[in-house]
C-alpha cells in the first residue's frame, strides 16, 4: 500500500482530527469517513461542513496541480467544479467500493 504523509500541522496540533482518507483499490474507490463530529453542535449542519471540507480539498488539488504541473488555477478549479456536478448528476460508472464510519 502506498501512504501519503500526514501534514506537518496535523502532527503538532494535537487536537487535530482525520476526516477522511480515500483508496483506489480492487478498481473502485474506498473510504474511511469521520462523519458526526458536528453532532454536538446544533449551528453546524454535518452535510454543510463536509461540502466546505470537500471544497477546500479541490482548492488543494488544484493549488498542488498549479505548483506541480504549471496549470493556471481558475482553470483548474472551473474544470474541477465541473467534473464534480458532471458526476454528481450523472456517475460515470457504478459506484463500487464502500466506506467506513468512525465516530
Amino acid at each position: 500500500m502506498k501512504e501519503l504523509i500526514i501534514p506537518e500541522a496535523a502532527q503538532r496540533d494535537e487536537s487535530s482530527v482525520e476526516m477522511i482518507h480515500v483508496w483506489i483499490a480492487e478498481r473502485g474507490l474506498h473510504a474511511s469517513l469521520k462523519v458526526g463530529l458536528y453532532e454536538d453542535r446544533p449551528d453546524i449542519r454535518e452535510e454543510r461542513a463536509w461540502g466546505r471540507i470537500l471544497a477546500d480539498v479541490a482548492q488543494h488539488v488544484a493549488d498542488a496541480l498549479v505548483t506541480s504541473e504549471g496549470m493556471d488555477r481558475d482553470v483548474v478549479v472551473e474544470a474541477i467544479k465541473a467534473a464534480f456536478n458532471e458526476e454528481l448528476q450523472a456517475p460515470s460508472s457504478g459506484r463500487s467500493g464502500g466506506f467506513v464510519v468512525r465516530h
